[in-house]
């Protein structure tokens, strides 16, 4: 038996939906992205929805609107994919990294006050494996601080905090659609906020920063002439992934209940086995599941985490680890610290691998998975 790590769940409704787009001829950015749009933010409960070509890209838009510079400051976890990193540096400011929750792998409210300071313009909370962090105490921070809240919101759509839907609670939220995402447009993103003048700040932005409604410069309604208005980007996604993305949408109740239920299998099976730590899910909080993050028990397994994925690989699981922390890198490592200094996210990172989770895993595929990874631990 051969088990992949991600499997996106595609169909004929997402075959069909982007073959009459291209038949209707409308390639790029058009009416069926606004229709995504318009889709995306009714989900999520948010005024207004701004798509683009990447979850990089809508970061990199929504620090546009926190008005970032040279030498300022945005708090993001210590262990997180480069992306949200990368973003801020884009601007000449800095990262600067706050520990983790061992338990949820997500930053810790707790530890952010201690790195404000009088550069820090934004905090950059990530929804780590699809789970929201603790938004209360975040927007509480912030709000003291004046300072902004862009969630990255990547691995969450859908999921809720204490009943309030991802997307509905920072000033900025920020998604993902690559190929392994909850919903897949094979590259995108979109940014979701309640206030119209970033929302139209990025919409500018995202195409060349060029005058409103030049998009349909092609079209019988409308005209050659245009005004670029900013310094903007080649951010903006097509019809063709927004089509997909709508009929990812149809289907979105279905693939968010497969996902829990092959994680709560998992967390069934593991539950009992000291050799494993299960993930968390704190109460008030529903997970959209994107990863499954285990973490062996180093005292207890046989096995570390390196070896187990080489010993799963040998077995035709395919795993991942998310993520190698931001100061392990080459490019951070001057200015994010030494990992002495975020024992937490060291000690997750060194025990924790990401299993095979997807729409449509089989019971006997879980049952497998977990099956070999328990032998393989002891």
């Amino acid at each position: 038996m051969e088990i992949p790590f991600h499997k996106p769940y595609i169909t004929d409704d997402e075959i069909n939906a982007v073959t009459l787009c291209l038949r209707n001829g409308w390639l790029t950015m058009g009416p069926k992205t606004f229709e995504f749009e318009e889709r995306v933010a009714k989900l999520v409960g948010a005024k207004y929805a701004v798509a683009v070509n990447s979850g990089t890209a809508a970061l990199h838009l929504a620090l546009c609107c926190a008005g970032l510079e040279v030498g300022d400051e945005v708090i993001i976890p210590a262990m997180t994919f480069a992306a949200t990193s990368e973003v801020v540096r884009y601007f000449g400011a800095k990262p600067v990294l706050a520990d983790i929750e061992p338990d949820t792998h997500l930053i810790d409210a707790k530890k952010i006050s201690a790195k404000i300071t009088p550069k820090t313009k934004a905090i950059i909370p990530v929804h780590y494996a699809g789970q929201p962090c603790d938004m209360d105490e975040i927007m509480r921070i912030a709000g003291e601080n004046d300072l902004m809240v862009i969630e990255d919101a990547a691995h969450a759509l859908p999921a809720w905090y204490n009943g309030r839907s991802i997307g509905s609670i920072g000033h900025i939220t920020c998604f993902s659609f690559y190929a392994t995402k909850t919903i897949t447009t094979g590259e995108g993103g979109m940014a979701v906020t309640g206030n119209a003048e970033w929302a139209e700040k990025m919409r500018t932005l995202r195409l060349h920063g060029i005058s409103k409604d030049a998009w349909k410069r092609y079209s019988k309604d409308g005209s050659w002439k245009y005004d670029v208005t900013m310094n903007g980007f080649k951010y903006n996604t097509t019809d063709i992934a927004s089509a997909m993305g709508i009929a990812q949408l149809d289907k979105i109740d279905f693939m968010t209940a497969e996902r829990r239920r092959v994680a709560l299998r998992y967390t069934e099976l593991f539950q009992d086995c000291p050799s494993l730590v299960p993930y968390t899910v704190k109460e008030g909080r529903e997970s959209a599941w994107h990863l499954y993050p285990l973490k062996v028990n180093t005292e207890k397994s046989i096995v570390s985490r390196d070896l187990l994925y080489i010993k799963l690989k040998e077995e035709r699981i395919m795993t991942s680890v998310h993520f190698i922390p931001l100061y392990h890198f080459s490019a951070y490592r001057n200015i994010c610290g030494e990992p002495a200094d975020y024992p937490v996210c060291e000690s997750v990172f060194e025990r924790t691998i990401s299993l095979p989770l997807y729409p449509g895993m089989k019971d006997e595929e879980i049952e497998f998975v977990a099956r070999t990874v328990i032998a393989i631990c002891g």
